[in-house]
């Protein structure tokens, strides 16, 4: 087992103050928001041939916002399910039209994927068009049943999601005991013979337990894990004191390049998140998997395709609803939607341009052109300057300085939401090691 002492970029006491603090106590608004399902969003007149060339590979769809957990992390706020959610009949019917576009695989999300009530039928339909059917989960009520229904409806993997050890795992979750229906859900997908693989998000809490999951990885016989930094937005806003800080980047990178390392000897594939970057000396390793063995510019409308629960379509599923929605597949077809909508066509016309502050002047822009879009949008509203990037925080604390974010303005408390942030560049602290 590994040391899991470490408490990461916390001392003991801030650990213990911030697992102790009452958490903050949200609900979405009770009158329901506006939804792209409910307009007809503008589309371009005729598709180009880059829109015709580019294709969905991959897509994330978020089947029902229902959810048996209220994880701190989560994006869209999920909880209870939209009014306007694709009944089975419609769902089955965009997963035809995937298909039809190119998608390989189809990752289910949520919410939670087993409370949508033809959530099978779903996943039969997936795998009845050829393409690959993998699911995301919590895990609260993976039992034996419901992980005989997703091996019989054709689920090829599930990835359950593990934050750290029980006590952080559990404050992360919001549920105490989460953790441990989370290993339990393990278990039970690999005795109905389905693949497991693992997901965790990376914060100030359980950046010193990261090898501990590791430990899980091998204990049940995943055969994956994807790691990503948690992202400032929907519950995730609401407590600035969980997030990473940039210059965390500094101790973060060496330690998942010795656990890309440890998990390539096991044959583990240990997969860094979109927002895991950048160019800095271990991407090589960290992105082995890549042809280029380096990562690239934000995928969302290029390769990848988010679905939200309405139907509503987006390049990216976890960029805020209210900008980049291109349309509803319940007004659209989705060809139409990812050829001809702006919002899905806009990292496809990316170019430098688009990039400020850092990453303007930044050597790698042309190629990363600001790396994930989701993290910038989410701190400044707008694309094109990412300040958690390991080239960054590297090329900063040679200069004597590193970089910090401080939230100025709440998160209004809607799904996808975002709080505003400003970033400070300061002076290194004496002695500082992180």
């Amino acid at each position: 087992m590994s040391d899991s002492s470490n408490t990461g970029p916390l001392s003991p006491d801030e650990r213990r103050a911030i697992l102790d603090a009452p958490r903050p106590r949200r609900s979405l608004p009770l009158a329901a928001r506006p939804v792209a399902s409910r307009v007809q969003l503008p589309l371009a007149d005729e598709s180009r041939a880059v829109d015709r060339t580019m294709r969905p590979i991959y897509a994330v769809w978020e089947l029902t916002l229902a959810c048996d957990l209220a994880c701190r992390h989560c994006g869209s706020r999920a909880g209870v399910a939209r009014d306007d959610e694709l009944t089975t009949s419609e769902a089955r019917d965009l997963v035809r039209q995937m298909a039809a576009l190119g998608v390989r695989e189809v990752a289910l999300i949520g919410g939670e994927v087993y409370l949508h009530p033809g959530w099978t039928e779903v996943v039969a339909e997936i795998r009845r068009c050829g393409m690959q059917s993998t699911m995301v989960t919590g895990g609260r009520g993976m039992t034996p049943e419901v992980a005989a229904e997703a091996r019989r409806a054709g689920v090829q993997s599930i990835a359950v999601s593990i934050d750290g050890l029980e006590e952080t795992h559990d404050r992360l979750r919001a549920l105490d005991g989460s953790h441990a229906a989370a290993l339990t859900a393990l278990r039970n997908c690999r005795a109905a013979g389905l693949p497991v693989a693992l997901n965790t998000q990376v914060n100030r809490l359980n950046l010193g337990e990261l090898e501990a999951v590791a430990d899980v990885l091998f204990e049940v016989g995943a055969h994956g894990w994807q790691v990503q930094l948690t992202v400032p937005a929907g519950r995730a806003a609401d407590e600035p004191a969980v997030i990473l800080q940039p210059y965390d980047l500094l101790e973060l990178f060496p330690r998942l390049a010795a656990l890309k390392e440890r998990c390539d000897r096991g044959r583990i594939k240990m997969m860094a998140g979109n927002n895991v970057g950048y160019y800095g000396p271990y991407e090589h390793l960290l992105r082995s998997y890549c042809h280029d063995r380096h990562g690239d510019s934000c995928s969302a409308g290029r390769s990848g395709l988010g679905i939200e629960a309405n139907g509503d379509i987006k390049g990216c599923p976890s960029l805020p609803t209210a900008k980049w929605v291109g349309g509803n597949v319940r007004a659209n077809t989705l060809e139409r939607i990812w050829e001809r909508s702006q919002p899905l066509r806009h990292m496809r016309d990316r170019t430098r341009d688009e990039l400020w502050g850092y990453c303007a002047e930044c050597y790698y822009g042309d190629d990363c052109k600001g790396g994930c879009t989701w993290m910038a949008t989410s701190l400044f509203d707008r694309p094109g300057n990412n300040p958690y990037c390991h080239h960054r925080a590297l090329e900063m604390q040679a200069r004597g300085k590193r970089e910090r974010v401080v939230r100025v303005e709440e998160a209004p408390g809607l799904s996808f939401d975002c709080a505003r942030w400003d970033l400070v560049v300061e002076d290194l602290p004496a002695k500082a090691e992180k």
